[in-house]
């Protein structure tokens, strides 16, 4: 029987990338050499040197933690605060925007509702908003109004109701887009006949809104 020589199976393995691997640091591992040179040229400590390692590191699992999450959020388009016309859109506080990309508002189980006609910025300002939350750590879903009501009903009818509203309330936030629907208040109550509960993110019997964001008419015709 023949066997393999001891040399040809094995190959030697440098214990500093093998403990990098196992610690799934892989920022690190595939950047080190630069990096050593990067921290030697620049005449840091050791202390600087392990602080510029963990950096990249940090930086390169937030670079693909978002990248999943956006994934994740089956947001229909790309869409940012830097790129809405809050010129078009005077009655638009752009501090109370702001304020509201800190995502507090979602640490609170607060919801935000956006008030206008069609073709004013209320789907980007809320998908901006939703990329802000992933940002600061949080998982959101996006969803249409009459597509969240169609798949509880085909639920409620399959009898697997209670799996699709822990399925919904995996996300921190729940982007709703009302779309076809008349009024906030018609998709509320659609979502109650199906989910026997009020609204994901609600504290008390009606939703906790700080305060309603009105959008009045605009020309434009890419944004909804």
């Amino acid at each position: 029987m023949a066997r393999a020589s001891k040399g040809a199976t094995e190959t030697p393995t440098d214990p500093l990338d093998a403990m990098l691997a196992r610690l799934k640091l892989g920022a690190i591992r595939d950047q080190l050499d630069s990096l050593l040179d990067e921290a030697a040229r620049s005449n840091l400590s050791a202390r600087e040197t392990l602080i510029l390692l963990c950096e990249r590191e940090i930086a390169r699992k937030d670079h693909r933690r978002i990248e999943m999450a956006l994934k994740l959020a089956h947001f229909p388009a790309v869409k940012e605060l830097q790129g809405f016309d809050f010129e078009a859109q005077p009655s638009i506080d752009p501090k109370q925007i702001r304020d509201l990309a800190a995502s507090r508002w979602i640490a609170n189980g607060e919801n935000v509702l956006l008030l206008g006609p069609p073709g004013v910025g209320k789907t980007h300002l809320a998908v901006a908003l939703g990329r802000e939350a992933i940002l600061a750590g949080y998982s959101v879903q996006f969803t249409t109004a009459m597509a969240l009501v169609a798949g509880l009903a085909k639920a409620y009818a399959e009898k697997r109701l209670d799996e699709k509203l822990l399925a919904l309330s995996k996300a921190k936030l729940l982007v709703v887009d009302l779309g076809e629907v008349e009024s906030y208040v018609e998709f509320r109550n659609q979502y109650k006949v199906y989910s026997g509960r009020r609204p994901a993110g609600t504290q008390s019997g009606a939703p906790r809104i700080g305060q309603p964001i009105k959008l009045g008419s605009s020309s434009r015709k890419d944004e909804h």
